[in-house]
């Protein structure tokens, strides 16, 4: 499996038959394509020149037959013990389900992955990718984020994914409008999950943040045959639990720079291939105001090298004193089992 970043139309190299799934970035609507696909309908920000009128595409790759399907709103794609999904949900379908209609759609998007998961005997999630309109809106008395968790973790905890218990990496970004749309990578083993020391886990987050806690890890160490994958989750400039430097763009982003650094030397105590370093991820930045966008595309130069390959969304952060979030993926062969 490989992973990268390509414009729209994609190269002829990319054939339908070798990709597992990804994600279409940018608002405008494009020709479709027959693998699952996220789409990340929001501004693409400091892209190629042929971006804005195009769009982007990142694909996850994979070597061998693949199967399609499916099941209960999730278009998967399957290849070996790798597993890609997507699944919108319409908010409007939950109306007047208990808690909010959120909660309800981010539980029952959960409890139909999970259920595709095990009955395709790919039991482990790996990494998910969750995306909301207005997130740090207030609805029925509750930040929507905070909705979102309550449902997310109902269905962790129905299907036995006690919190801490191999939790995926994650993001949770927020859109100006559009459905809970969820992606996903799974696989047959299961990953290893890694914290920050410089940070509190966000499953064990105090109450202050909401009645329920988010569940994920910072980041995971996958297996796929013969490889190493390395997936950062969302990132942002917290230190214990508290969000630290508001409305200071560049320091925010120092910062959560300083703890991605922190993740992959963690990651590289428990790798069993060449140490990860900085410049060697593939990045997803999202970055609250669009105007931003030069002095972060500066400052993430300098800290990456002018060749790093990232790509920068507009997006609303899961707290509304963050400024940015930073993912990352790193895919690398092993050399010995």
């Amino acid at each position: 499996m490989s992973l990268g970043f390509i414009s729209f139309p994609a190269p002829s190299g990319i054939a339908d038959g070798c990709v597992l799934g990804g994600a279409r970035l940018g608002p405008l609507a494009v020709p479709g394509v027959s693998w699952p696909e996220q789409w990340l309908a929001a501004p693409l920000l400091g892209a190629a020149p042929d971006f804005p009128s195009a769009g982007g595409r990142e694909c996850w790759t994979a070597a061998g037959p693949l199967q399609s399907g499916m099941a209960e709103g999730i278009a998967w794609r399957r290849q070996g013990e790798l597993l890609y999904g997507v699944i919108s949900l319409d908010e409007a379908d939950f109306a007047g389900a208990p808690g909010s209609a959120l909660q309800a759609a981010s539980e029952s998007a959960y409890r139909r992955i999970f259920r595709l998961l095990e009955a395709q005997g790919l039991p482990h999630l790996w990494r998910a990718w969750n995306y909301l309109a207005h997130i740090n809106q207030e609805t029925a008395g509750l930040e929507r984020y905070r909705q979102f968790n309550i449902g997310r973790q109902e269905a962790f905890m129905a299907h036995g994914r006690g919190l801490g218990q191999q939790m995926p990496a994650a993001c949770a970004l927020g859109f100006a409008g559009g459905p809970l749309s969820v992606a996903f990578l799974a696989g047959a083993q299961a990953a290893t999950p890694i914290e920050n020391p410089r940070q509190v886990s966000a499953y064990d987050y105090p109450a202050e943040y909401g009645p329920r806690s988010p569940s994920f890890s910072r980041a995971v160490l996958a297996c796929p045959p013969g490889q190493e994958l390395l997936l950062v989750s969302g990132t942002a400039s917290i230190l214990g639990h508290r969000t630290v430097h508001p409305d200071d763009l560049l320091a925010q982003c120092d910062e959560t720079l300083a703890n991605i650094a922190v993740l992959l030397a963690e990651a590289n105590r428990l790798s069993r291939g060449r140490p990860y370093g900085l410049a060697d991820l593939d990045y997803r930045v999202y970055l609250r105001r669009a105007e931003d966008f030069p002095r972060l595309r500066a400052r993430l130069e300098a800290a990456l090298g002018p060749e790093a390959a990232w790509v920068c969304l507009q997006a609303d952060i899961c707290r509304a004193d963050l400024l940015l979030e930073i993912e990352a993926q790193a895919l690398q062969p092993l050399e010995r089992p």
